[in-house]
């Protein structure tokens, strides 16, 4: 017995170092490329790099156009996907009812997250650039992304709902509120840590995204910047993916900038949503 008790043991640690392992040299990769990326690339960051129009001369070129893109794009996904999304999720969970209908709709909206971005490019291609006219506009990138990242947040809305006690639906019915008040003023203030932070999540994923964007026909290069959801764009990944094709040295310079641009926009967004979630765990004790 006490021999088998060791082995388990052994066992036990064994399997605890070799994660710890795993995670080391995933991280020592990481440390790599990131350390390789500012060496290279932070020289080039400087006031000009950010208000130049591209380019053929890579110390001429810059990121205002493709960086004014990806704010656009950021602001109409958000403003397209967060509603649909969030009301969705409220709607499933607190409005749904259980049954086969209800269990496939929910299977299938699990596994439209983990479908491939450019199945949306193709999808949105036909519906968004060809039917409906929309062209290569803002706007239809924009609604490829939504499509993109509603899923997420659909999961990640009825997430934070299902987190919430049911003893605080049930005080406030005790006081006389109805359900849409009860979700309005106690459920959504009570998930709205959790919620902010899968709604964050989405759209830093949707800023990442280059493949669907390149399938509805997103400019590798263009001199206008964007006034309006109906002008072309470019967008921060495809600048950098434009940059990396040329053989010049000083692109590659340009690409690694606009990498650590681009991550520094992840990385803000990704602290805004642990500091949410941080300070809702903090707030909120059940």
């Amino acid at each position: 017995m006490k021999q088998k008790f060791d082995i388990n043991r052994f066992k036990d640690n064994a399997f605890k170092y070799f994660g710890i392992a795993c995670t080391l040299f995933g991280l020592a990769v990481l440390s790599v490329f990131l350390i390789n990326i500012l060496i290279e690339g932070l020289g080039r960051l400087n006031w000009q790099f950010f208000t130049s129009l591209p380019s053929r001369k890579p110390e001429k070129a810059g990121i205002l156009i493709c960086l004014l893109g990806s704010i656009w794009i950021m602001f109409l996904t958000a403003l397209i996907a967060v509603p649909l999304g969030v009301a969705s999720g409220i709607f499933l969970e607190e409005y749904g009812k259980k049954n086969k209908f209800a269990s496939f709709i929910e299977i299938n909206i699990s596994n439209l997250a983990g479908v491939p971005s450019i199945i949306y490019g193709l999808l949105a291609l036909e519906i968004f650039v060809r039917i409906l006219g929309l062209g290569k506009s803002l706007l239809a990138g924009s609604l490829t992304l939504s499509l993109l990242i509603l899923p997420i947040i659909i999961v990640s809305t009825r997430e934070a709902i299902k987190a919430v006690p049911k003893s605080i639906r049930e005080a406030s019915y005790a006081l006389g509120a109805t359900r849409w008040q009860t979700i309005w003023f106690q459920v959504l203030p009570a998930a709205s840590g959790g919620l902010l932070t899968g709604v964050i999540l989405a759209i830093s994923r949707a800023v990442g995204e280059s493949a669907p964007l390149i399938v509805i026909g997103a400019l590798l290069y263009i001199t206008t910047i964007p006034t309006s959801p109906m002008d072309d764009f470019a967008v921060m990944p495809i600048q950098i993916f434009n940059w990396l094709s040329r053989p010049q040295k000083g692109f590659i310079e340009n690409a690694t900038a606009a990498i650590i641009v681009l991550l520094l926009i992840t990385f803000m967004m990704n602290g805004l949503a642990i500091y949410l979630r941080n300070r809702w765990q903090k707030k909120i004790k059940w």
